[in-house]
């Protein structure tokens, strides 16, 4: 399978609650995570990462959809074209 750079972007509610399973995901999947940058939104008790990755169609499923099984969790995700 090919794999390409892509973007996944990660709204987490409930922070304190939902933040070490999605950590636990983010650890599982992470060969395929090139960059990682989150920020907090305290007084809306919310956080928003953003992952670049070089993965394949598959792998980037299987991430997001672990994901977003989550209770309180929101993802969206993108892959370049092909070459």
């Amino acid at each position: 399978m090919e794999r390409r750079l892509g973007f996944v972007g990660v709204i987490i509610h409930n922070r304190k609650k939902t933040a070490p399973v999605v950590n636990n995901v983010l650890t599982e999947f992470g060969e395929l995570i090139i960059g990682r940058m989150g920020i907090p939104h305290v007084k809306k008790d919310l956080s928003v990462i953003v992952l670049i990755v070089n993965a394949s169609t598959d792998e980037l499923g299987a991430l997001t959809g672990k994901l977003g099984k989550v209770l309180g969790v929101s993802v969206k995700s993108g892959l370049c074209k092909t070459e």
